[in-house]
């Protein structure tokens, strides 16, 4: 479908001119002033570029783009004059205006310059579609489950995401406090500012502080040009720092300074910036503990705290677990292109009886593999992965272990047989995350 546009200009024969030129590519409406131009708009909802002249009697560009910014009317505005000052180009821009052109038009010119406009408007049309389809993906259905520990979590969550304070998230590994992190940002008064995601373990120090805090040109070697940091990207929204409790001692200065000042400098140099955002935090260690060793800063872990939030573990609200494994039933199965009706009771037996160390993202792994493995169109004990298949963990002397404890280590062992010892390959077999598995071989005592 053709793009519309609207072309202004108080000189008849140029607005003409345009108007059989463009004709060939665009959808063409011509106005010869203002009062004009502002009835078309109002008449022709299909018009998405605005091609003005800047200097007109009565009513001139700019205030002609006043009065369609008060209407909240989105249309790319180009201004087209012969008096280029920079002060008129300044307040152009200023306005909002996307580009300014000088007459005589180069029509080569123009053309791309429309061209750009278009594939502008375009891809900011998209970004906000996109933004309100992921704002609406972190609304409260997010939060699987009836139990009276998630409706406490999400009441808070609710509370805080309404406001700037800074947030610490603490729970286990695979709880979901990345997820409670999506829904404070994007249910805050910044959700359509920038949410940008560190994790602090992945990174080394050196490594983590340019990451964080940016570097100047020649700042260490390699650093062969200025880069913007995290906390620079993030102006205007939520930087989110998971694994906080991983931080080094020097890197917890700097963010301290940061939430006590809000400024910070970019490695190698000696410019100090400021920047409006929002800190929410995430760790599944014992940060009170990490206090009181001295590994973390008893001030810092204070200005993180503001607000606290506990995501309790899966094993705390097993209640939830059916609704958990139906919200990932319908999931997987349009991913993996499945028709699942349901899951046996047998198999969720199994899987309420599992303490879940792994909390929801083990429970949507095994989910995963289960849907993968059947054959049919009900998930059964057949299909769960072996640590939670009784058929698959027997003794060798043929008799059932006496427990679940004794059935996933069993499990977790021949697993590890199979493998020849090859961790990566064994917690793939066994539906879990790898360091899930240095958990399990750690509780076991088979850690080496």
């Amino acid at each position: 479908m053709k793009t519309s546009i609207l072309i202004v200009d108080d000189e008849k024969v140029i607005t003409e001119n345009l108007a059989r030129y463009l004709s060939k590519k665009y959808i063409v409406y011509t106005a010869f002033n203002g009062h004009e131009a502002l009835k078309k708009i109002n008449e022709n909802s299909d018009i998405e570029v605005l091609l003005s002249d800047l200097k007109m009697p009565e009513m001139d560009g700019l205030e002609l783009l006043e009065k369609i910014q008060s209407s909240s009317n989105e249309l790319i505005t180009i201004f087209v004059t012969g008096f280029s000052t920079i002060e008129s180009v300044v307040n152009v821009m200023k306005m909002g205006a996307y580009d300014y052109l000088t007459k005589p038009i180069d029509l080569n010119k123009l053309q791309i310059t429309l061209k750009n406009a278009i594939e502008h408007k375009k891809l900011k049309s998209e970004n906000i579609l996109l933004k309100q389809q992921v704002k609406e993906k972190f609304d409260s259905s997010t939060f699987v489950g009836k139990s009276n520990k998630i409706k406490e979590i999400l009441n808070i969550v609710k509370r805080v995401a309404s406001t700037t304070a800074t947030v610490l998230i603490q729970g286990e590994s695979g709880t979901g406090k990345e997820l409670v992190a999506n829904f404070i940002h994007y249910n805050s008064m910044v959700a359509d500012g920038p949410f940008i995601k560190v994790n602090c373990s992945a990174l080394a120090e050196g490594v983590l502080e340019s990451e964080l805090f940016g570097h100047e040109k020649g700042a260490f070697t390699g650093a062969l040009y200025m880069k913007k940091g995290r906390f620079e990207l993030a102006d205007g929204g939520t930087l989110f720092l998971d694994e906080i409790g991983d931080l080094s001692p020097s890197i917890q200065i700097k963010l301290l300074r940061f939430l006590q000042e809000s400024e910070f400098e970019r490695v190698g140099g000696s410019k100090t910036l400021k920047v409006d955002v929002r800190i929410i935090s995430a760790t599944n260690k014992d940060l009170e503990k990490l206090v009181e060793s001295e590994t973390f800063r008893e001030d810092l872990f204070y200005r993180l705290k503001v607000v606290s939030l506990e995501v309790p573990p899966l094993r705390e609200r097993k209640e939830d677990i059916p609704l958990i494994v139906k919200y990932h039933l319908n999931k997987f199965e349009e991913i993996h292109n499945k028709k699942i009706e349901g899951i046996s009771s047998e198999a969720m037996k199994v899987i309420k009886s599992y303490n879940w160390p792994g909390n929801i993202r083990e429970l949507m792994n095994c989910i995963e593999s289960s849907i993968v493995m059947t054959g049919n169109n009900e998930v059964t004990v057949d299909n769960l992965p072996p640590f939670l298949s009784h058929k698959s963990v027997k003794h060798t002397s043929g008799k059932e272990p006496e427990n679940l404890f004794e059935i996933e280590k069993k499990a977790v062992i021949d697993s590890l047989n199979k493998t020849g010892g090859n961790k990566t390959e064994a917690a793939k077999n066994l539906g879990i995350g790898l360091r899930t598995l240095y958990r399990k071989l750690e509780l076991y005592g088979l850690r080496n």
